[in-house]
């Protein structure tokens, strides 16, 4: 028997659960998992006999504490698919800077997040102070960077002109690879 325990923000327990504890039950069908969730404290124990099912388990429960929509948080159980988690603390200079470093990743009106996605091909969740992001685990390195660079102060434009350089580059991949492989065959 293998268990974990996660603390989510209170707040983030109505959605972990859903409505009539389906989401609760969804994730623990998908990953013969059980899941007792303590409402009053935020904490969330994961027990079962399916080591790599509690670890995805565990990853979805994260991404819905991290502000995802629990639809968005299941795409972890895609084989290759990732969360990931940073902490903007890391980038700001003191306790006030926070605000700053994580107006740079959202924008204005949400643009940079939104062209992060678009580029990336990932989704990303700013929650409190951290910065989350699901999508396929090569995807998901290429916008933690991004993200990385833009709370270092790298200017956006730079930022963008990098990823829409590397996004052709692996297009051009992709297809000299198909071509190749017509070519084989």
């Amino acid at each position: 028997m293998y268990q974990y325990e996660i603390k989510i923000p209170k707040d983030r327990i109505a959605v972990l659960i859903g409505i009539k504890g389906a989401i609760k039950r969804q994730i623990e069908e998908a990953t013969s998992s059980r899941l007792k969730v303590d409402s009053k404290e935020g904490d969330v124990f994961i027990t079962g006999e399916d080591g790599l099912g509690l670890m995805i388990a565990r990853d979805i429960i994260r991404a819905v504490g991290r502000g995802f929509n629990p639809e968005i948080a299941m795409q972890l159980l895609k084989q290759d698919y990732c969360f990931e988690s940073i902490d903007m603390t890391d980038f700001a200079r003191n306790s006030n800077d926070v605000a700053r470093v994580r107006g740079r990743v959202i924008g204005t009106n949400g643009k940079s997040r939104k062209k992060l996605e678009d580029l990336t091909e990932t989704r990303i969740s700013i929650y409190g102070k951290t910065v989350g992001v699901i999508g396929q685990i090569e995807k998901v390195v290429l916008a933690k960077n991004a993200i990385e660079s833009l709370l270092n102060g790298s200017p956006h434009t730079k930022v963008y002109s990098k990823l829409e350089r590397n996004k052709k580059e692996n297009f051009r991949r992709g297809i000299l690879g198909t071509k190749r492989r017509e070519e084989d065959g």
